[in-house]
Order: C-alpha cells, then structure tokens, then sequence
C-alpha cells in the first residue's frame, strides 16, 4: 500500500488559521476530491472537526485519529494511533491510503510517507497550523502543474507531487 499525504500550503507552510484554510481554491478542492475518491481519508480529530459539516466526506474510508476514549462519529472508524489507521487501511485492501492532516498527523506521516501530494501556494500568510518541511535529499519533485491566473483565487499555485527517493 502506497501511504500518501495531500495537503495545501502556502510557501511558508501555513496549512490552517483557527481552523479553517485562509484562502479558497475551488481547483484544490476539486484535486483533492478526485485524487482521494475512493480511498482511505487519516486526519486528526480537528481536521474531521473542521468540516463544514461534521460528517465523514463521502465515497471514502474516513479514519480519525484521536487521544480520547470512547469518541465516536457515525460513519468513521475513530482509532488512537497512525500505526492503526493504516491497519484499518490494510485490512480493507486499500492501494492508497492518504493522511490529510493536520498537523500534527502530517508530521507523524512525515517519517513514514512514500509519496506528496502538495498544492503550493504562492504567497506567505499568517496562520497557526504548518506542514512539515520537505527535505530535498529524502524527497524528489516528480511533477509540477502551475496555475496561474485562476479568477477563482486570489493566489497562483503549483499542484506539486513529491516521491520518496530510493522508493521503487
């Protein structure tokens, strides 16, 4: 199984602000939708708290990470460390699975991670939440699709995959 992280940042890694993402990108939406349809979703309770809507997203395997006992959300599995997210993941014969954050859980998956899908976003915003740094010597840039000039953001950005070097 291929463990992946997807995630958006900006170019000094803010990834959230009181949680929620400080900016709207309609097109990193809809990437991040179709590259997880269909597969396992690991994310930290606050992430799965900052839906709009608390409710596991659909047409994926909705796994929530959490310290506290006995929580429960219908529809996802709630487990209590990244080593039993993945075995859910496992166990249900996923070819992918995906850590989305937050985080905390991104830097757990740091060390473990075989591939990253991030949507580098070109500005420097304040926040409160950061995605880990990517160390060129650990990871290799495989793709680079820039968009600019989207009259839906105010931004340009880069949907960016990293691949883990001496991974075959």
């Amino acid at each position: 199984m291929t463990i992946s992280m997807i995630a958006a940042a900006t170019e000094n890694n803010v990834i959230g602000k009181d949680g929620d993402m400080p900016w709207h990108i309609p097109k990193d939406l809809k990437y991040f939708m179709r590259t997880t349809l269909g597969h396992s979703i690991i994310m930290g309770r606050k992430t799965f708290e900052s839906f709009d809507v608390i409710k596991p997203l659909a047409n994926r395997t909705n796994i929530v990470i959490s310290r506290q006992a006995n929580l429960q959300y219908p529809g996802a599995f709630v487990v209590a460390s990244l080593a039993a997210a993945l075995d859910i993941a496992r166990a249900n014969q996923e070819l992918e699975a995906f850590i989305i954050g937050g985080q905390q859980i991104y830097q757990m998956g740091m060390n473990i991670a075989d591939k990253i899908y991030l949507t580098r976003i070109h500005t420097e915003l304040v926040g409160d939440t950061f995605f880990p740094n990517i160390d060129p010597t650990i990871w290799q840039l495989t793709s680079a699709n820039p968009i600019t000039n989207d009259p839906r953001s105010k931004y340009d950005y880069t949907f960016n995959v990293w691949e883990r070097k001496g991974k075959d």
